[in-house]
């Protein structure tokens, strides 16, 4: 009989492991990852703009080390939003009030038939020296539509607390930077959590099966799910 391998999730992703804050890659590089807010340029006023854009060229001429900057987009099912309008429209006394929300909802309604509605989070990345970019590619755990079409995540051995340990101290003072440098162009940024991060990227990976869950961080939690390779002789 021929024989059948079974495989985790876990051993097709890039990622090793989520501990202490960092994400820890299995090529024995570690990242921190940042979440931002983002600031509405176009309604500044031109001297507001003006500063925006010298502290931002201040703080790219102040980084010696690289960076990620994601945008990821997520379309947004706001059924539940229109049914909380419809019921507090519903509880409206005045016929007036209640023509003006019921015309609101169907504005809404009207909209998302030709529009999606989008949720936009910001993220930086900032990996240590084991990641750094080589030969004009790209490194990091966001890198993960790389990885599906055939790039190679295979883990190497390396001791896993040492390196963590190590990571931590060279990636602090660097996030710590890039959050005062962020603090400068009135952006808000905080580094993302063990908790935070495992929810993530369990939400990039199931991006339909995500809707309201709340993940457990313990790693048996997110190694659950099974992947039937091809029969193997």
């Amino acid at each position: 009989m021929p024989a059948k391998d079974i495989y985790t999730t876990q051993d097709h992703l890039d990622i090793l492991d989520i501990k202490d804050d960092f994400v820890v890659l299995k090529n024995g590089s570690v990242c921190a990852v940042l979440q931002t807010n983002a600031v509405n340029f176009d309604l500044l006023a031109e001297i507001e703009q003006d500063a925006i854009i010298t502290a931002f060229s201040t703080l790219l001429n102040s980084i010696t080390f690289p960076m990620q900057i994601v945008i990821r987009s997520k379309k947004l099912d706001i059924t539940k939003y229109l049914d909380k309008v419809q019921r507090v429209e519903m509880k409206i006394q005045d016929p007036l009030l209640r023509r003006q929300a019921e015309a609101y909802r169907k504005f809404v309604q009207e909209v998302i038939k030709t529009n999606e509605v989008l949720d936009k989070k910001f993220y930086v990345v900032v990996p240590s020296k084991s990641s750094a970019p080589s030969q004009g590619g790209t490194s990091g755990p966001f890198d993960w539509i790389s990885r599906l079409i055939g790039a190679s995540n295979k883990r190497i051995n390396f001791n896993f607390d040492t390196t963590l340990e190590k990571a931590k101290i060279e990636l602090s003072p660097k996030v710590e930077h890039i959050m005062r440098e962020f603090g400068r162009l009135t952006i808000k940024s905080k580094p993302m959590t063990t908790q935070e991060l495992v929810e993530l990227y369990f939400d990039i990976y199931n991006p339909t099966n995500t809707q309201g869950q709340r993940i457990r961080t313990g790693i048996e939690d997110y190694r659950t799910a099974i992947v039937n390779p091809a029969i193997v002789d």
